[in-house]
């Protein structure tokens, strides 16, 4: 199992900034994929960012020139940097990992999902 704690949101103003962190933790495990996905009340969950292990990047449109992914292969941890936030988006954040775990019997893929943070963005 690979777990996630996810951490950073709150509450700004527009026109302000937020970073969210998300640390993978677990025994024996790769990481592929890291992501972040957003719910806004009444609509479904959507891609914001990706990240592969390569640094490959990529944004949903509406975020794009504001928000930045990065990660720290070397501490597991994937971080998505907010600015000139709005309004709209305001949302529930959520942190996915995808990768492979290893045990005796040979690898396994996962795909694990933070517990989300609540990002609120007043006007």
């Amino acid at each position: 199992q690979v777990q996630l704690v996810e951490s950073g949101g709150g509450l700004v103003q527009a026109g302000g900034s937020l970073r969210l962190s998300c640390a993978a933790s677990g025994s024996r495990f790769s990481i592929n994929a890291m992501g972040w996905y957003r719910q806004a009340p009444g609509k479904q969950r959507e891609l914001v960012a990706a990240i592969t292990r390569d640094k490959n990047t990529n944004y949903v449109d509406s975020v794009k020139g504001r928000f930045t992914i990065s990660r720290d292969n070397a501490k597991n941890t994937v971080y998505l940097q907010m600015n000139s936030l709005n309004p709209e988006d305001t949302a529930v954040y959520y942190c996915n990992v995808r990768g492979t775990s290893f045990s005796p019997f040979g690898g396994r893929e996962y795909d694990s999902w933070g517990q989300g943070t609540q990002v609120t963005v007043s006007s």
